[in-house]
């Protein structure tokens, strides 16, 4: 693992996790039908690091119908939301070390590009594209210019750029949708001023 996987599978899992045990079911809901606006027919959907399921949750009660399987770094976060969700299918490591027998129709990351350094991050952004049948969805911080800032005391752990951008220069996708989730409204569901840009794959 590299410096930045071993603080979120080792150092830093079990304080995130006590610190993120609950949201506000209303607004994240409120939230994922915003984002999910213009998909259509979704019946799987692979989270990329899930930590405790808050996404998982929300998604539960937007789309009751569709399977819900996960990427998770950090063993604890890990046995924590494979204890609290029936998962279809579930990777305990990196993304960029997953493997799974299927693509998903929705394939997503919810703050977790931040925290992947930008010499691994087309290679993180590549399994999310492979592992797509149809729709990516990426949700971070937004900053035109890259920068890494400081996180709970940690350097390089945190890196603000445009995703959006990067995803559409190293691959073949259109831009469905696009918003922000103003943390003003949605920080009691565990969104914090997220970006968020939503691709399908051509042909699909």
């Amino acid at each position: 693992m590299n410096e930045q996987q071993l603080f979120w599978a080792e150092q830093y899992a079990k304080e995130y996790i006590e610190k993120n045990k609950e949201f506000d079911l209303e607004l994240g809901e409120q939230a994922w039908s915003q984002m999910l606006r213009s998909t259509e027919n979704i019946t799987s959907i692979l989270e990329c690091g899930c930590n405790v399921g808050r996404n998982i949750g929300f998604l539960k009660q937007v789309l009751p119908q569709a399977t819900k399987s996960v990427i998770e770094i950090s063993k604890p976060a890990f046995d924590f939301v494979t204890s609290q969700y029936a998962l279809h299918q579930a990777f305990n490591g990196s993304i960029e070390d997953s493997q799974f027998p299927q693509k998903f129709d929705l394939v997503f990351t919810m703050g977790v590009l931040i925290h992947i350094h930008p010499n691994n991050l087309v290679k993180a952004m590549g399994k999310i594209y492979n592992h797509s049948d149809r729709y990516i969805l990426i949700g971070e911080y937004f900053n035109r210019t890259p920068v890494a800032l400081d996180y709970q005391g940690q350097k390089d752990k945190l890196f603000k750029m445009d995703f959006g951008k990067i995803f559409l220069d190293n691959f073949d996708v259109k831009v469905v949708d696009y918003g922000f989730l103003w943390g003003h409204i949605f920080d009691k569901a565990g969104f914090d001023d997220i970006t968020w840009w939503l691709f399908e794959k051509p042909n699909a």
